[in-house]
């Protein structure tokens, strides 16, 4: 009973890895689709001005 029980216990873990994987996919493949329509993120840089940035001494 206890190898059965560990059986499942793996069974389980190894199908919400695949279901996290499978979302993880399913994400980036819309960001993609996005991206090639011209849909523009909500996240990005906030300034354009590189040279605020001085270089060290």
């Amino acid at each position: 009973m206890y190898a059965y029980r560990l059986h499942e216990l793996h069974a389980a873990e190894l199908r919400r890895r695949a279901e996290q994987d499978r979302l993880v996919r399913e994400a980036l493949r819309a960001r993609r689709a996005a991206r090639r329509s011209g849909h523009k993120e909500a996240e990005g840089p906030v300034s354009t001005d590189r040279k605020r940035f001085v270089h060290a001494a």
